[in-house]
């Protein structure tokens, strides 16, 4: 019997039918099938859809892949129940809106049943409000989610994570991976899948999916509960009644294009209509996906188009927002009063506002000050605009490789060492993590924005644009009535490559990224000596650095000692001028969850003709470089054309 939702009428499953029943797929079948899966700490991701299209919307996983989610569950359960031994382990387990979801799902509660778990199954919910769940609820000690963010709509994927409700740390990712890689060497692991999964009768997989409704309605209850306290940043809530207040004094509207994500199944609508701001929902029914799924660019367009079309019949439009598939990160549109024209907001200005805003909210609440410790921190690739942002409050910025575990896990251990840390996040993909979430959200964002446009000066109070207009020594009169464009006119100025476009992205042929960026550090100094004149005439370039990035860590210095591993973290190039100030940076990295490397320029100032400069010199370095390890030797080592070692899984 087929069970669906009982609000979507989407198909959650059929506890009759055994989803590993039939023949055990083949060892080269399973091979194949693990050989095309991508393992990071930031996420696991592959193409299930079983015709291969990245783009399919069906809702069949292959055999093999349904093998694999089944070692996914029992590594995951293992992992849960040596962490607490002797308890009865209670998680959550949701899916964000792909049609392969309910397929992998199906075969994970058999899994995590056969192994003595609790199951709180919300079907289709947002990553924020899942995790704020987990985080919140006694009971609960971990969570599964099912997702592949903003990859395209035919992969899936996981995410794992335990009762602080953000993602795994570094170190237990990779554990994890460890664990299940190792899993499938054993010859007798898929027979023992099977069984696991025969072991569980349909009626409790049916107990699973009667609670849906129960344990959805319960996250929706604790993440609105909990984004009120996000935005208040403690716990005086009265900065929601002034928001609210100043919402309705004020009138505001935000249309939310959600692209058939599962934030249409969350808080937005209700929550933002709470505080008085006015709502527009355009494809909020998940599984309306009608673009892209990664919110930057162009798939920002339709967003830009409603926000000029509602502020047309009500001028209190000014902003809009895109989120991306599990709904743990959102772009932004607003709207310029003085034309009408609506703009998309790149990545990095996005984050810069968060970080304005929560700064100088942390400042008018008098948590900023002599003697308080606080820091932002942030990825490799995030602007260089962070450092003059947070420098106009006294606050550090630092920095860690890319991947959300790692900024997260750079933030607590500051908080543990004494640090005020307000505001976190990965300024190249614009997602900000606003404490205590321990998550990117976009409800977040636009709470961070409406903090910025609402709460003003009066009462002896200053506002959150005032206080940084004045500690950014801005020049001229403070513009009383301000809009969203004037805050956006008070950034620090600079031209940064966004993450996601085509330049952005190499294909190199050499999987060894250590022998790569080793022959790149040769192939920079010698191209640095011939167009130093070149870096001091058009740039005020004097002098440079070499930043790498492993896990929580940024290390000083060039050459391999100042690495580990495999090597894959990013590496940046951060250029100065004549008086040692930051103005210019290069940056490269493999990506952890796509087949691409991703590169980038960032240059202080108005001047998108030097950041294109700069981003071609150092591609052309990059390519000469990958070319060499896989043609030459050097430094009298071995670097002929590498093929990547296959794994030898059973």
């Amino acid at each position: 019997m087929t069970v669906l939702d009982p609000k979507y009428r989407f198909q959650l499953g059929n506890p009759d039918e055994d989803p590993l029943s039939g023949t055990i797929p083949s060892k080269e079948d399973l091979e194949s099938a693990l050989g095309t899966f991508i393992l990071s700490a930031s996420g696991w991701r592959k193409v299930f859809a079983t015709d291969g299209d990245e783009e399919s919307t069906t809702e069949e996983i292959a055999p093999a892949d349904r093998y694999l989610v089944a070692g996914i569950a029992l590594v995951f359960a293992n992992f849960l129940k040596d962490l607490y031994p002797g308890r009865t382990v209670c998680i959550v387990l949701g899916t964000d809106s792909r049609f392969t979801g309910p397929a992998i799902a199906e075969i994970m509660i058999r899994i995590f049943l056969s192994q003595g778990l609790k199951i709180r199954y919300t079907f289709i919910t947002a990553a924020p409000e899942l995790m704020a769940y987990t985080k919140i609820d006694p009971e609960t000690k971990g969570f599964a989610y099912i997702s592949a963010s903003h990859n395209p709509i035919g992969h899936n994927g996981l995410k794992f994570g335990l009762a602080e409700g953000g993602v795994l740390k570094t170190r237990d990712a990779i554990k994890l991976i460890n664990d299940f890689l190792q899993l499938f060497k054993d010859p007798a692991a898929p027979k023992r899948l099977k069984d696991l999964s025969a072991s569980i009768s349909p009626d409790d997989v049916m107990d699973i999916y009667d609670g849906v409704s129960r344990w959805k309605h319960a996250a929706f209850k604790v993440y609105s509960d909990f984004t009120n306290e996000v935005y208040c940043g403690g716990e005086d809530h009265s900065i929601i009644a002034r928001l609210r207040a100043q919402a309705a004094s004020a009138g505001i509207g935000i249309i939310a294009e959600l692209n058939g994500s599962a934030r249409g199944t969350s808080i937005d609508k209700v929550f933002l209509s709470e505080l008085g701001v006015k709502v527009k929902m355009i494809n909020d029914f998940p599984r309306q996906i009608v673009h892209r799924i990664v919110p930057e660019g162009k798939s920002l367009n339709l967003c830009r188009e409603e926000l000029e079309k509602a502020h047309r019949e009500d001028p209190s439009f000014l902003l809009g927002y895109v989120s991306d598939n599990d709904g743990d990160r959102g772009n932004i549109v607003y709207l310029n009063s003085s034309t009408g024209k609506a703009h998309i907001l790149e990545a990095q200005e996005v984050f810069a506002l968060t970080v304005l805003g929560e700064l100088a909210f942390l400042y008018t609440e008098g948590k900023l000050g002599e003697g308080v410790k606080a820091a932002v921190v942030v990825n490799g690739p995030t602007s260089t605009r962070i450092e003059e942002i947070a420098g106009a409050f006294a606050v550090e910025v630092h920095r860690c490789e890319v991947g959300e575990a790692n900024v997260v896990e750079r933030a607590g251990q500051l908080r543990q060492a004494g640090y005020i840390v307000r505001i976190l996040g990965e300024g190249s993909n614009g997602g900000n993590i606003t404490h205590p979430a321990a998550v990117r959200d976009p409800l977040n964002t636009i709470g961070t924005l409406l903090k910025l446009l609402l709460l003003r000066g009066g009462d002896n109070r200053q506002g959150l644009f005032e206080t940084w207009w004045g500690k950014s020594k801005q020049s001229g009169e403070f513009p009383g009535d301000f809009s969203i464009s004037d805050i956006i006119a008070t950034l620090p100025q600079y031209q940064t490559t966004s993450a996601y476009e085509d330049r952005a992205l190499m294909k190199i042929e050499s999987p060894r990224h250590g022998l790569l960026k080793e022959r790149y550090e040769e192939l920079f100094a010698r191209y640095w000596k011939q167009d130093k004149d070149t870096f001091l005439k058009d740039f005020g370039i004097t002098g440079w650095k070499e930043m790498n990035y492993e896990g929580t860590r940024a290390k000083e210095g060039v050459g391999s000692q100042f690495r580990s591993g495999e090597e894959r973290g990013g590496l940046k190039i951060l250029f100065h001028d004549s008086q040692g100030r930051d103005c210019a940076y290069i940056w490269m990295r493999g990506s952890g969850t796509e087949p691409v490397f991703r590169i980038l320029a960032d240059v202080k100032g108005d001047y998108p003709e030097k950041e294109e400069w700069l981003l071609s010199w150092h591609r052309k370095i990059i390519e000469e470089a990958d070319s060499s390890v896989n043609s030459y030797t050097f430094n009298g080592k071995k670097a002929a054309r590498h093929k990547q070692d296959s794994f030898n899984y059973f």
